[in-house]
């Protein structure tokens, strides 16, 4: 049997995390390995599925180039899938994203134009529409956070396979696009209305949660909409650091700092599990790790250790 990069997309495993929860009773967190998709992130699911819908809309033909803006991990998802297919892409990203992000991506064969640092994931959004608008028959692109293909796609695999592997009660991630928080918790709370969502934010605008957005100061994602979470978590840049590190030495997992962050936001909960709802017997909190920390070497998170 022959594969291709796209059949390498999902299924990847649940790990429930033992060490961290130490001390902790009746309460399971597991996380969801996406940084084992094959360009290294979650954001795998989405590009592959923006893509094959635009192949088979005939909206993306091989005379175009795909564009969009990023923060790194859909961008080198893009540039894996392009340089597969014969595409040629062109991103638009803020300066401080990570170097390695910026190699891989470079290494793939895409073209990267660098945005003000400042201006965020909002400054790069604005100038890949800019772009897009002024050469439409050039280009094909997805617009990763207004394209509903993003969070269906994670409602067609991460949320069906989350739930058969570990049957949460509980869900926790944060946002970038929303993509992966809004396929996975629509899915799960169409299996089960009791299953508990949690929206996990930065604690502020000005934050080093890379890839996560700080939605009351940003650009809102069309596809995102806040009403689908029962509860919202805030998480300090250097709790999400602190948890990414823990991961690494006390359960072998090198993750990045989103991961650490969505880790340290769901064993918040599971420490108030009991007092608030009287019982922790039977909690499983579910949990994403969106990418490995090998993209983030450069960066304060291990260069500080």
């Amino acid at each position: 049997m022959r594969y291709n990069i796209f059949d390498m997309v999902g299924n990847t495993p649940v790990i429930e995390l033992k060490n961290i929860t130490g001390g902790l009773e009746n309460v399971s967190i597991f996380a969801k390995v996406e940084f084992l998709n094959p360009s290294g992130s979650v954001k795998d699911r989405a590009a592959r599925a923006m893509i094959l819908h635009g192949i088979e809309t005939g909206k993306l033909t091989k005379e175009k180039i795909i564009l969009d803006s990023t923060s790194g991990n859909t961008g080198v998802a893009y540039a894996m899938f392009g340089a597969a297919l014969g595409y040629k892409v062109k991103l638009f990203m803020p300066s401080n994203v990570s170097m390695e992000r910026k190699k891989v991506i470079r290494a793939y064969g895409a073209e990267i134009v660098e945005t003000d640092p400042l201006e965020g994931s909002d400054g790069a959004y604005n100038a890949a529409i800019k772009e897009a608008q002024s050469k439409p028959d050039l280009y094909f692109f997805p617009n990763q956070y207004d394209n509903f293909e993003n969070p269906q796609a994670h409602y067609k695999t991460t949320g069906e396979e989350l739930y058969k592997q570990c049957k949460p009660t509980h869900f926790v991630c944060g946002t970038g696009t929303s993509g992966t928080f809004m396929g996975v918790s629509k899915r799960l709370k169409d299996y089960d209305g009791f299953i508990q969502i949690t929206l996990m934010q930065p604690d502020s605008p000005f934050h080093g949660l890379e890839g996560m957005k700080h939605m009351a100061s940003t650009i809102n994602p069309k596809i995102f909409d806040e009403s689908i979470a029962d509860n919202r978590i805030k998480v300090k840049t250097e709790d999400a650091y602190k948890m990414a590190r823990r991961l690494a030495a006390e359960e072998g997992l090198f993750v990045g700092v989103s991961s650490g962050a969505n880790v340290h936001a769901a064993l918040e909960i599971a420490k108030k599990l009991p007092s608030v709802s009287g019982r922790s017997e039977g909690s499983r909190i579910a949990t994403i790790l969106c990418d490995n920390g090998y993209r983030y070497l450069s960066e304060p998170l291990w260069r500080e250790i």
